[in-house]
């Protein structure tokens, strides 16, 4: 059984606080917003580890997930975008995608998505909160695949059309749509459009509700939840990161 004191201070992107089973994920880089990167060691690496050990740490009743400062991932890390060819590092990078996303549904109490800002890149791993929390300046999109030439096969194929139909997830998909906080309100991606200095104090007035309910009720209710997810992980992911990888490895070689 994994314990806080275990992995807290193990990941240079992220950052544990727990009060009263309450266990808030904060993402970061040197302590400002999230840039994202996919050298090993990473924050591509670290997040399916860390929810690895956040799942079997039986303390945790509740997960609060967010970012750090006024942005939650809007941008890209290029020192830490691997320099090697992509044939060499997409085994590598096909199974960080894969534990990165199942390891998060694999974590059995609720987890609240508190989107601090923008989320560019990677939102949709706030979007798979049980509740999704929005601060009122936060803004929604697809920067990192297809309008740069990316295949979106990593997991966003997967989880933007059972969150807002497949028509409506294929258009932000494909056209880099940037879909504001009270917009993704009424498409029913957010559960509540807060103020950003409130964002926080409401993300956790709500999982102290959530952890007083009995830890069976949130375990069974959060494996409920996660159940269609995850199927639908399981026969999708890893058929959408090879296609992804294939894509991506042609590119390089001047086959397209």
């Amino acid at each position: 059984m994994s314990r806080l004191e275990d992995y807290s201070g193990r990941f240079s992107n992220i950052e544990f606080e727990r009060r009263d089973g309450v266990l808030q994920v904060r993402l970061h880089t040197d302590g400002g917003p999230l840039k994202w990167g996919a050298l090993d060691r990473s924050i591509h690496s670290q997040l399916g580890e860390a929810f690895y050990q956040i799942a079997r740490d039986l303390d945790n009743r509740v997960v609060i997930l967010t970012g750090t400062g006024d942005s939650f991932c809007d941008a890209m890390n290029y020192a830490e975008l691997p320099a090697e060819p992509l044939s060499q590092v997409w085994p590598r990078l096909q199974r960080e995608g894969q534990d990165l996303l199942m390891q998060l549904l694999d974590i059995p109490v609720p987890v609240i998505g508190a989107i601090n800002g923008p989320a560019h890149i990677h939102a949709e791993l706030l979007a798979l909160s049980d509740i999704v929390l929005a601060s009122s300046h936060a803004e929604i999109s697809d920067q990192a695949h297809f309008i740069h030439g990316v295949v979106p096969a990593d997991g966003v194929q997967i989880v933007w059309p059972m969150l807002i139909g497949h028509n409506r997830a294929r258009h932000f998909l494909l056209t880099g749509e940037r879909i504001t906080a009270q917009r993704a309100w009424e498409l029913g991606v957010v559960g509540e459009v807060v103020a950003p200095d409130w964002l926080l104090e409401r993300a956790w007035q709500i999982a102290r509700d959530l952890a007083a309910k009995p830890v069976e009720t949130l375990r069974y209710t959060r494996a409920v939840f996660t159940q269609p997810f995850k199927r639908r992980m399981v026969d999708e992911l890893g058929y959408g990161l090879a296609l992804e990888g294939l894509a991506g490895i042609a590119a390089q070689s001047g086959r397209t």
